[in-house]
């Protein structure tokens, strides 16, 4: 029996993966519940196990991003039947060549797709395929439309159409469009062939053009060549186009304004060094400054609830949890876990939090569920050695810290100059709804939190 390797669902905004590795090579034994494969989706990172115990035949290779329910290859048993290993949805492209085809006779569902986690329902728009016409893989079926999308629905297999739905009826994500009964083309039947591809430029030219002159003139132009032999050029992973886009969304969608301000760490410091060894033996993690902060950041929440809030079209959603991101550096990008209830959790549980997250984030392990729902965010450029920067939000949260490097600084203090280890912080917030009073009075309170950490685990 066959059973086939399939990219499963990781989220309905998750539309696509890229073969990230695979752990085996096409013709090796594998164990039932062997890591076969590492997916990369633009959120989370997960591991295909094997169903059962068999031989592997791999039919699409690492780097290739394929649509979710594509078929990456199958594990045989020695019988031919195809049994979905995760999904049941068939491949969703024809450019997937390698995928296993479904067996004549097999019915695969059409349903309506998702166009992100607030659209509930679409209209179809337009059928390509007439009921009862015979399609080839990967050919144009359906057009449906949504509040915010249009979107070309291809067949996801070769066989005969069933429509379920008419054009112009509205029909909720995940409904049924319709159906495809997998069999051979017809005699004679040829598939639609693709538009040529346009052909690339090897080496890319940029003009410049000058003022415009008199027609008598030549015109003059100045091109710029660009060596291939020097440059090299590669696709952007599905997190890195996800990052991309989430920055610029967050840009143009939200006022972002920075405060900044300056902590003096000697207390901390003292705090830290004092108690570390007791610390260690009692609970097994340091005490690092990440659950200082974030317990200053909690305080703060608490005494400037208007940077707990977020917009929601023209409603403000006041949040009465304090569940805080922190943002933690990977080979594949930067993500944003976030810590829950961090105003119930001691400084022990929040550093063993962060410990666990950033050892899952390492592995390629985070679920898409340990990235959603914070209200605050709290990013360390310091580790790098920034010394300033102006963080961007993480949308739809309102406020995101910035913490960075610790630095030997003369400063004044009591009328002397003094030598004091001190930390530059930056405060970007959204001035739509929250005014300059309050970021600053915000800051201000992680200032002093900081400054004198026995009034903060006092709660005072």
């Amino acid at each position: 029996m066959s059973h086939q390797i399939i990219i499963p669902s990781a989220g309905e905004s998750v539309t696509s993966a890229l073969i990230s590795r695979w752990h085996v090579s096409d013709g090796d034994h594998v164990s039932k519940g062997q890591v076969i494969v590492t997916l990369e989706t633009d959120k989370v990172s997960p591991e295909l196990e094997a169903p059962v115990s068999g031989t592997v035949s791999i039919s699409v290779g690492e780097g290739e991003e394929v649509d979710i329910g594509t078929v990456i290859g199958e594990i045989n048993e020695g019988d031919g039947n195809a049994e979905v290993a995760g999904v049941t949805q068939a491949p969703t492209s024809e450019s997937r060549e390698g995928a296993q085809a479904v067996p004549t006779g097999e019915v695969v569902d059409v349903v309506m797709p998702s166009a992100g986690e607030s659209i509930t329902s679409g209209t179809v728009a337009a059928w390509a395929a007439k009921d009862g016409e015979f399609v080839a893989r990967g050919e144009l079926l359906v057009s449906v439309d949504t509040d915010k999308v249009t979107t070309e629905v291809e067949a996801p297999v070769s066989g005969i159409v069933s429509v379920a739905t008419n054009e112009g009826t509205e029909i909720e994500i995940g409904g049924l469009l319709g159906t495809i009964s997998a069999s051979e083309a017809p005699a004679g039947f040829e598939k639609p062939a693709a538009p040529s591809p346009v052909p690339s430029v090897s080496k890319p030219s940029v003009e410049i053009n000058p003022s415009p002159k008199p027609t008598s003139e030549k015109k003059v132009e100045l091109s710029v060549v660009e060596d291939d032999s020097r440059v090299t050029r590669k696709k952007m992973t599905p997190l890195r186009r996800k990052i991309a886009s989430h920055l610029v969304n967050a840009q143009q969608t939200a006022a972002i304004l920075t405060t900044f301000n300056e902590v003096d760490m000697t207390a901390v410091m003292k705090l830290r060094k004092s108690v570390q060894d007791g610390f260690v033996e009692k609970h097994g993690v340091k005490l690092g400054f990440m659950s200082l902060f974030t317990k200053a950041v909690v305080q703060a929440l608490k005494d400037v609830p208007g940077l707990n809030a977020r917009i929601d079209g023209t409603d403000i959603v006041e949040n009465h949890f304090y569940d805080i991101g922190v943002a933690i550096g990977t080979d594949k990008g930067l993500i944003v876990p976030v810590v829950r209830d961090c105003d119930q959790k001691s400084f022990a549980e929040i550093e063993k939090d962060i410990i666990e997250y950033a050892t899952r984030a390492k592995e390629g392990k985070i679920e898409l569920s340990d990235l959603s729902g914070g209200v605050f965010t709290i990013s360390n450029g310091g580790v790098y050695g920034s010394l300033l920067s102006t963080p961007i939000l993480n949308p739809p949260q309102s406020g995101i810290l910035g913490m960075h490097t610790i630095q030997q600084r003369p400063v004044a203090v009591d009328g002397k100059v003094v030598i004091r280890p001190m930390m530059y912080l930056a405060m970007s917030y959204d001035h739509r709804l929250v005014d300059g009073k309050e970021a600053v009075t915000f800051l201000i309170r992680i200032k002093e939190c900081l400054e004198n950490p026995t009034r903060m685990m006092l709660e005072m």
